[in-house]
């Protein structure tokens, strides 16, 4: 039975997850920058309110971890936001720094304090997600593109930097998600294109060779494949969870 964190584990992707690993028996515990998100949890989760880009907060609960469990096998660095959809010119520099710390720093610090645990171990798996932007550019989302291609480097060089100590590091690029987020997403994007967002949708979903968004459960059950034994020599890769883009917005 692993000990299993997942960042942002509240809502969507890191709540799916945090649902699988538990379903397969792990120990799980939650974080997430909303205490209402953690109140509606099952019971038996461990959890902890925290912001992914407070490094106090973060060392804090890698303490707490560290003295409840006395270790940890599997971190998913879930947490993100969306950030703003504009044209470059209309980006201002205070939602850039917010959109990129969140996306990239809160990785950056997730992962530089579950290093030590899992060194200790000489073992352990960290599950980072980025996203098809990670591996295309979507025009009207400089920063937030721009965080998750930086996110699958610095997994790049965690796989490099602590594979010698059993560690491994993996990244999942969700397509587009079925839930709420992607619903705003649809819809700023359609304000800022002068689309509606049937039409954005359509163009998202014939972007992929399954002509569907994915949901929430296809990126836990790659989640929970990643940090278990049967992925123990798969390391530093980019795996997309998202019906296989080809173009990821060919109406644009």
């Amino acid at each position: 039975m692993s000990r299993v964190l997942i960042t942002a584990g509240g809502s969507g992707i890191g709540r799916a997850m945090a649902e699988g690993f538990a379903a397969a028996g792990h120990q799980v515990w939650v974080t997430d920058v909303s205490a209402v998100a953690l109140a509606d949890l099952p019971e038996g989760w461990r959890t902890t309110a925290v912001d992914a880009t407070d490094e106090a907060g973060v060392k804090a609960l890698f303490a707490e971890i560290a003295d409840t469990w006395g270790g940890l096998d599997v971190l998913c660095a879930n947490a993100g936001i969306a950030g703003p959809t504009a044209r470059i010119e209309d980006i201002a520099l205070e939602d850039w720094r917010k959109c990129v710390s969140v996306n990239l720093e809160g990785c950056f610090l997730a992962a530089k304090y579950a290093a030590p645990l899992m060194k200790a171990a000489k073992a352990g798996s960290i599950v980072v997600t980025s996203s098809t932007a990670g591996q295309y550019g979507y025009p009207n989302r400089a920063p937030y593109c721009s965080a998750k291609w930086a996110v699958i480097g610095l997994m790049k060089t965690l796989a490099m930097e602590l594979g010698p100590f059993g560690i491994r590091a993996n990244v999942i690029c969700p397509g587009a998600v079925e839930g709420p987020r992607m619903e705003g997403v649809l819809e700023r994007e359609a304000a800022a294109k002068g689309m509606t967002r049937d039409e954005v949708y359509a163009g998202y979903a014939s972007g992929t060779s399954m002509g569907r968004f994915v949901e929430a459960r296809d990126i836990a059950n790659m989640a929970v494949l990643l940090g278990s034994d049967a992925a123990r020599l798969v390391s530093g890769q980019v795996i997309a969870v998202d019906g296989h883009t080809e173009n990821p917005d060919p109406k644009v």
